[in-house]
């Protein structure tokens, strides 16, 4: 798991100008999208991008772009839980939240639980 400086997070405040970068940066093709509290509210991917390529898009809202309610995982699951997540839902990347809040602690890509040997 992903953790601290290398979650790529972005608030609600900033424009996509801001969150490209960001993605960029951290490497894992997505920004979580967190609110005032620091809790999880959205993920912005790169399918999330390439759908909404539009003329104003880096000055659009991180909330425009957002895909509300991401799938997370609680700390406690199994990494086998974490890759059938994946798995049914088609994505890369999960969200690591606490319990019961939905703070980010952590991100999961699929490519260290494979590395791990977990299939």
């Amino acid at each position: 798991m992903h953790e601290g400086e290398a979650l790529p997070l972005a608030d609600t405040g900033m424009t996509m100008r801001d969150v490209i970068p960001t993605m960029s940066e951290k490497r894992f093709g997505c920004v979580g999208v967190i609110d005032d509290e620091g809790d999880l509210i959205g993920v912005i991917t790169d399918g999330d991008l390439r759908r909404t390529l539009a003329e104003n898009l880096l000055s659009r809202a991180v909330a425009d772009v957002m895909t509300t309610a991401p799938k997370t995982i609680k700390p406690q699951a199994l990494a086998a839980e974490a890759v059938a997540v994946m798995n049914d839902m088609q994505i890369t990347n999960l969200f690591v939240v606490g319990d019961p809040s939905q703070k980010p602690l952590g991100i999961l890509h699929i490519h260290d639980l494979l590395k791990a040997g977990i299939t």
